[in-house]
């Protein structure tokens, strides 16, 4: 990928960007991964009768025992254990919805085989939020902090994972620059 540009103008704007095979393939393993995170989430709360009647969906109340699902689905509220539950339970089946509909938003744009890729302002606002949520999901995983070092020991087993964090922060940044371009 070698950046976003803009094409066109107004109404017509769109962002463009060309991906090639193998960049296809990693950001989509890695979008349908945190997919995947989500969808676990979710099962292991079925709705319950009276969200299916009265039409208000409650989620779990406790935060999630795995720390790359935990940093994507965060407290709310740290101050007051029981109203951080309470939150949690009101507002994350709403937002697991919105990162489920960003990370559908990448797989249905994202050619699965690589290629041009062309977003209206909309979609690159919902691409951002699932290459962000990526970005996250990885960099909890590789325990990216900012005191680490931008290369690792060669011996390191994140080495080769932390080139695909750093790519994937160009991707992210390259496209706010040109998402702020567009307006």
């Amino acid at each position: 990928m070698n950046g976003w540009k803009r094409s066109g103008r107004g109404a017509r704007s769109r962002l463009v960007a060309t991906f090639a095979p193998q960049e296809a393939a990693v950001l989509r393993g890695l979008v349908e991964e945190v997919r995947q995170l989500l969808a676990g989430r979710v099962a292991e709360h079925p709705v319950d009768e009276l969200a299916a009647l009265t039409g208000m969906a409650t989620g779990p109340s406790t935060r999630p025992d795995d720390r790359v699902l935990a940093r994507l689905l965060p407290d709310f509220t740290r101050d007051d254990p029981g109203l951080a539950g309470a939150l949690r339970s009101l507002h994350e089946p709403a937002l697991i919805e919105s990162k489920q509909e960003m990370v559908t938003e990448v797989l249905d744009t994202l050619p699965s085989q690589g290629g041009r890729v062309e977003l209206t302002p909309g979609q690159a606002d919902r691409w951002l939020g699932a290459l962000n949520d990526v970005r996250l999901a990885l960099g909890t995983a590789l325990d990216v902090s900012e005191d680490m070092p931008e290369q690792l020991d060669p011996e390191d087993p994140r080495t080769p994972h932390l080139g695909v964090y750093h790519w994937l922060t160009y991707v992210q940044d390259a496209l706010v620059q040109a998402r702020m371009r567009v307006g």
